[in-house]
C-alpha cells in the first residue's frame, strides 16, 4: 500500500513567490512578512520550540571533510530537517514548490533544498561570512524563515545583510514570525546578531547539481 502525500496548494503562495522573484532578479535579496500560512508557522514553531537539547548540536563551518566547529565565528546550534514530522514535510513542499517557481520564472536550474532548525540562545551569534563554500559554487539562494511570535525590537538578534563585501552598515531584518528572508548565497555577506530571548529560524539552501563521475553532490 502506498503512502499518501499531501500535495502544497501553490495558488495561495504564488504573489509571495513572484514577489521574491522579482526582487532576487533586481537587487539580489528578498525580505517578506507572513510569507507562509501562519498555520504551518504555528506548527513548525511549536515543533522546534519542543525539540530537547539532544535534538540540537553545536553548528559548524563547511561540509564534509572540510567541517570544522568554530566556537569564534558562531554559537549557535542546530537540528536538521529531513521530512519525519508533517510540519517538516509541509515546509519542505513549500520550499520545493519555490525552487519550482524561481527555476521557470528565472531559470536558476536549483536541483535541490536542504534545511535545518537554528537556534540562538541569549547571546549567541554568528559572524559576517557568505553561505557559499569556498571554491564550490553549489548553494545559489539561501532561505531564512523566523519562528518568533511577539518578537519585539528591543530583543535584538537582527539579520544583517550586506550589499558588498566593503558594506559596514547593511540591510537589519528583525527575525520577526512568519518573515522569509531569500537572498544569492554567493552575494551577500550576512551575520546574525546577539539576541536578548532564544531566536528560532529554518536556515536553508537551493543547490545546484554538480555531480561527476568522481564525485557526488551533495556528498553523503
Amino acid at each position: 500500500m502506498g503512502i499518501e502525500v499531501a500535495v502544497f496548494d501553490t495558488s495561495l503562495s504564488e504573489p509571495i513567490f513572484e514577489q521574491i522573484a522579482c526582487d532576487l532578479k533586481h537587487q539580489g535579496y528578498s525580505i517578506q512578512p507572513n510569507a507562509v500560512d501562519p498555520v504551518l508557522a504555528q506548527s513548525l514553531w511549536r515543533e522546534v520550540s519542543a525539540l530537547s537539547d539532544d535534538w540540537f548540536h553545536r553548528a559548524g563551518i563547511g561540509r564534509a571533510n572540510d567541517y570544522q566547529l568554530n566556537r569564534f565565528n558562531r554559537t549557535d546550534s542546530v537540528c536538521w530537517i529531513e521530512g519525519s514530522s508533517d510540519p517538516c514535510r509541509e515546509w519542505l513542499q513549500y520550499t520545493e514548490s519555490l525552487r519550482r517557481f524561481l527555476n521557470r520564472s528565472l531559470f536558476l536550474g536549483l536541483f535541490s533544498y536542504e534545511s535545518h532548525y537554528a537556534r540562538y540562545l541569549p547571546g549567541q551569534y554568528y559572524k559576517r561570512h557568505l553561505d557559499a563554500f569556498q571554491g564550490q559554487a553549489n548553494r545559489l539562494v539561501s532561505t531564512v524563515l523566523y519562528l518568533n511570535p511577539g518578537w519585539l525590537p528591543d530583543d535584538g538578534g537582527e539579520l544583517v545583510i550586506y550589499e558588498s563585501e566593503i558594506d559596514q552598515t547593511g540591510v537589519r531584518v528583525t527575525p520577526s514570525f512568519g518573515t522569509l528572508v531569500s537572498f544569492l548565497s554567493e552575494e551577500f555577506p550576512h551575520e546574525v546578531l546577539p539576541a536578548k530571548r532564544t531566536r528560532f529560524s529554518i536556515a536553508g539552501w537551493y543547490r545546484l547539481n554538480q555531480s561527476s563521475t568522481e564525485r557526488v553532490d551533495p556528498p553523503l
